[in-house]
């Protein structure tokens, strides 16, 4: 519970200041169990402070709002919705020096130092594997040292970020950082820095658990999606999922389904192609994992200016079959989920060369489509037929929670009004704050 929202509200709603009091501190008896006395001066507190930023304008203290909640709009939720929230993000930040940069979409980012790539990125831990945080750490972890993979770059280490809520129990820290060592010591990358501190420090009240985990590696050849050629196939690894397949499982009543989950088969299978001399024939690698091959198809088609085709009857046996079993019993689209697979384009004269390679870690590999040249375009080829094969408004509906959410709809085009004027109202922000600072000698 956010207790500084809360206040927000009430006074905003015109509420008296005592009856705000009075109601808050009962909230935080029901999560607290404190004295009435600590409740009172707490919730006091609050509203003292919740006061004193009232009628704050200005650069620094107020911001467009677009009108469009987060989960209306689908930030998150790897579809439409998202990733038209993450090019946004890319047009605020801008073109960079950088020789894969965040407008090219790819999940990690690059840039040159000598005859090497520096490459970086950050993984979010599931939200929902809060109360396991072990599990949070460990597929937090492997998703973003598969990141740095398949932009064909070997990690040399790793760093964390670990916010629990005010009442969560201290132990959720060690049993996430276990769970981030776990994969980094079999994969030999160590953690090397991190930060430690609570969700919103007093004005957040439960036990939440979230955070993140980087990691930073090198590599002399990337593979990054722009790389993407007219004529190449698509090769495409078994998936048996991570957090997102984790999470359906316990969830759902599958909690046997997430030792599926518990393993290295990615990781290990980019080591071996990047220590094998087919690498250097490899356009492109990414993880099948934004929104499913719905989602990441979608991008690359759009990132790489290419027509991509996808035949359905070739994917199918990709996914592991106890996780197959559970997503046919609970009506997911396997097609629009996180399956942790690897998926690679490459030339078709190099597939061979690179299915055996990847067979010889006992990982699965096949090939499921090709690249056309034309208008970008994701197809799916289903019983010889085309279909399209954009991503939906949001990932696949994988837990009871989210198939409820999934019923609530709004109008895409309309909000999409909204989170555009907020994002250049942000670039414009960032414009005067760079004038006054060139003005000022680097100093507001």
């Amino acid at each position: 519970m956010d207790v500084e929202e809360y206040v927000r509200q009430h006074l905003a709603a015109g509420e008296d200041e005592n009856a705000i009091i009075h109601s808050l501190a009962g909230r935080i008896s029901e999560i607290k169990h404190s004295k009435p006395a600590y409740t009172n001066a707490f919730a006091r507190a609050v509203v003292e402070e919740v006061k004193n930023t009232q009628g704050l304008t200005g650069d620094f203290f107020a911001f467009e709002p677009a009108g469009v909640r987060m989960g209306e709009f689908g930030v998150g939720s790897r579809g439409k919705g998202d990733f038209f929230a993450h090019r946004e993000i890319a047009r605020i930040i801008g073109k960079t020096g950088a020789s894969v940069g965040v407008d090219e979409m790819d999940d990690a980012g690059a840039v040159k130092a000598g005859s090497e790539y520096i490459v970086c990125t950050v993984d979010g831990m599931h939200s929902r594997l809060s109360d396991y945080p072990y599990l949070a750490g460990f597929h937090v972890t492997r998703a973003t040292l598969r990141d740095l993979y398949v932009m064909g770059a070997t990690p040399v280490m790793l760093f964390s970020d670990i916010h629990v809520a005010d009442d969560g129990d201290v132990a959720k820290i060690f049993d996430y950082t276990a769970g981030i060592t776990t994969v980094g010591e079999m994969m030999d990358v160590p953690l090397v820095t991190g930060s430690t501190l609570r969700i919103g420090g007093d004005m957040v009240l439960g036990n939440r658990l979230t955070g993140c985990v980087g990691a930073v590696g090198v590599a002399r050849h990337l593979t990054a999606r722009k790389s993407t050629q007219p004529g190449d196939v698509l090769l495409m690894t078994e998936g048996a999922g991570g957090g997102t397949i984790a999470t359906a499982a316990i969830y759902s009543g599958f909690p046997d389904v997430v030792e599926e989950t518990i393993n290295l088969n990615f990781l290990l299978t980019c080591e071996a192609l990047i220590k094998n001399p087919v690498f250097d024939q490899i356009h492109a690698m990414t993880d099948v994992t934004n929104g499913g091959l719905r989602g990441d198809i979608f991008e690359m088609a759009e990132t790489a200016r290419c027509r991509m085709v996808v035949r359905e009857e070739d994917t199918l046996p990709l996914v592991n079959p106890r996780v197959r079993k559970m997503l046919e019993a609970l009506e997911i689209d396997y097609l629009g989920v996180s399956l942790d697979a690897l998926l690679i384009v490459a030339p078709k004269s190099s597939a061979d060369e690179i299915t055996r390679v990847i067979r010889s870690t006992g990982v699965n590999c096949r090939e499921i489509g090709n690249v056309e040249k034309g208008e970008p375009a994701s197809v799916l080829v289903t019983d010889g037929k085309e279909h399209d094969f954009e991503p939906r408004f949001r990932e696949s509906a994988y837990t009871p929670v989210k198939k409820v959410v999934d019923t609530e709809s709004a109008d895409f085009e309309e909000m999409k009004k909204g989170v555009l004027r907020a994002s250049q109202a942000a670039i414009a922000k960032k414009e005067r704050v760079l004038t006054r600072l060139k003005e000022k000698g680097r100093s507001v």
